[in-house]
């Protein structure tokens, strides 16, 4: 049977995987290294979470918690969730127990589904307001455990599309990390818009490596299941498993973040796996270099590669088809059709194209807010003249002639060097040149004589030095760009899905004070 997802109107999610159990009950769902589930097990999986869920009092829009690795069995409970109307969180495992602890009184969980040691040192702490039932082992046999004797048809939930899909803790890149609530309607228009542009159906494959805790994975897990499409997980990332694989289960597409590509590159034996399966290969997360989009596109041609830019506020949507414009590798591309984007100054008036400011969205992907956080989503809101909402990215850049989008910074990373803006990702695009430099992260360090002067952090490549490094850039830069230092480290700080922590290296200047 071929499923036309793309053709329907707009609908909960939740709705439509039921729908594609009907259509396809046998064709496997989802699968990880241990076991598989076909469309109707996986329904009918999710019916039994969802009657237990109700039974221990979660009502629509209330939020359930998860704290786990990858596995089938964590993508059965967010498919239990939504079947009872509630709202999924799904939680990073890289944080500290505080942190998670505090996200999940924040968040008002009802229940949390966490994996053997999360559920033990959960159940032990006295800040984590649960009751000791309301704490499930998320694994296949106390999964089981827990929906025996509930029935696997649907419960009666009436919800709406305005209630959360799911509330998102950022990777606190930026300080503490704020809850972003993502609506159904959100999720549902974002699986549509990707199931027409990329053409995502019944016969989708993707491989998923990366957590399903971030938005960079969420966005593409439901989109391909609301296709009608199979999902297989690792548990964690590593580039030889991922090769491996990858020749074996002949994905059709797949969701990576740079570092990624750029660690999958890097194989030794990477020219000699087969990779001709995929159809599109996406990235998203960070922005991923020219020179690496470049090499993707000559050693691993087969499903082109697609970049998107945007944030898990949502507001801003834009994509670039490298393969489709091998001349606009130093962009993120255009805004997609329904994105409204804007370049704004710093006291809220709109640019004309071509000018640098604060890149700001309005579309139909938008957050309900930061939760919690009314006056923190004020301020990250715009508005035009006639009322209508953007979004405020906190990204600097400019809209070239031809429509394309170019990201120069962080609007609190820029260095502010004698009263010139100087932007990071030029900085790094020059160092990055360098044979000897692997990775550099370039942040504003305070100076006597400019106020601030820039500072680059770079992982060297064995008998490297950083002031040869230093030098040979500052003979490349303007004047106001010059680089004060190169730091060697030995790896760039990162979130779990490789964004490079800059406010971890600020920590890291503190040993250095002021410079001249």
């Amino acid at each position: 049977m071929v499923l036309n997802v793309a053709d329907r109107p707009l609908r909960d999610l939740n709705i439509s995987f039921s729908e594609i159990a009907r259509a396809i009950p046998d064709r496997v769902a989802l699968s990880d290294s241990i076991r598989s589930v076909t469309w109707i097990e996986l329904d009918r999986r999710a019916n039994q979470i969802a009657r237990k869920l109700i039974d221990h009092g979660v009502k629509p829009d209330d939020k359930v918690a998860l704290l786990s690795p990858n596995s089938v069995t964590y993508v059965e409970v967010m498919f239990g969730i939504l079947r009872a109307g509630a709202c999924i969180v799904p939680l990073p495992t890289h944080t500290s127990a505080e942190t998670w602890s505090a996200m999940v009184k924040d968040s008002a969980a009802r229940m949390v589904f966490a994996s053997e040691n999360y559920a033990s040192e959960m159940k032990s702490r006295a800040d984590v307001e649960l009751s000791g039932s309301d704490i499930v082992q998320l694994d296949e046999a106390s999964l089981s455990e827990f929906v025996s004797g509930a029935e696997d048809t649907p419960p009666t939930v009436v919800s709406s599309l305005d209630h959360g899909f799911n509330l998102i803790y950022s990777s606190g890149t930026t300080g503490v990390p704020k809850g972003i609530l993502q609506s159904r309607s959100y999720r549902a228009n974002e699986a549509l818009v990707l199931a027409r542009g990329y053409e995502l159906d019944h016969q989708t494959r993707t491989l998923v490596s990366t957590p399903l805790c971030s938005n960079t994975t969420l966005f593409v897990l439901f989109s391909v299941l609301g296709a009608g499409g199979s999902v297989k997980l690792m548990e964690r990332f590593d580039a030889s498993k991922w090769l491996t694989l990858a020749e074996q289960w002949r994905p059709t597409d797949v969701i990576l973040v740079p570092v990624q590509y750029t660690r999958i590159l890097a194989h030794p034996d990477f020219d000699r796996f087969d990779l001709s399966s995929f159809r599109n290969k996406f990235c998203t997360s960070a922005p991923l270099s020219a020179a690496i989009k470049q090499e993707v596109l000559a050693r691993w041609p087969a499903g082109g590669l697609t970049e998107f830019y945007g944030m898990t506020e949502g507001g801003i949507s834009c994509f670039l088809n490298a393969h489709e414009h091998p001349d606009k590798l130093d962009t993120v591309g255009k805004p997609f059709p329904d994105c409204d984007l804007r370049v704004i100054d710093n006291s809220g008036r709109v640019l004309p194209q071509g000018e640098v400011g604060e890149l700001i969205g309005c579309s139909p992907r938008v957050m309900t807010g930061y939760y919690k956080l009314d006056e923190a989503t004020r301020e990250a809101s715009w508005f035009d003249e006639s009322g209508k909402r953007f979004q405020r990215s906190g990204d600097i850049g400019w809209v070239d002639d031809d429509g394309f989008v170019h990201l120069l910074d962080r609007k609190k990373d820029v260095v502010i060097s004698g009263g010139f803006n100087v932007y990071a990702v030029d900085l790094e695009n020059v160092l990055t040149q360098h044979p000897d430099v692997q990775e550099v992260a370039v942040i504003a360090a305070p100076s006597q004589s400019w106020g601030e002067t820039p500072v680059a952090f770079a992982v060297l490549r064995e008998g490297a030095t950083a002031d040869a490094v230093c030098q040979w850039a500052n003979q490349r830069l303007g004047k106001v760009q010059r680089v004060a230092r190169v730091v060697a480290i030995d790896e760039l700080p990162r979130s779990n899905i490789g964004k490079v922590l800059k406010r971890t290296l600020r920590e890291k200047l503190l040993p250095l004070g002021t410079l001249p």
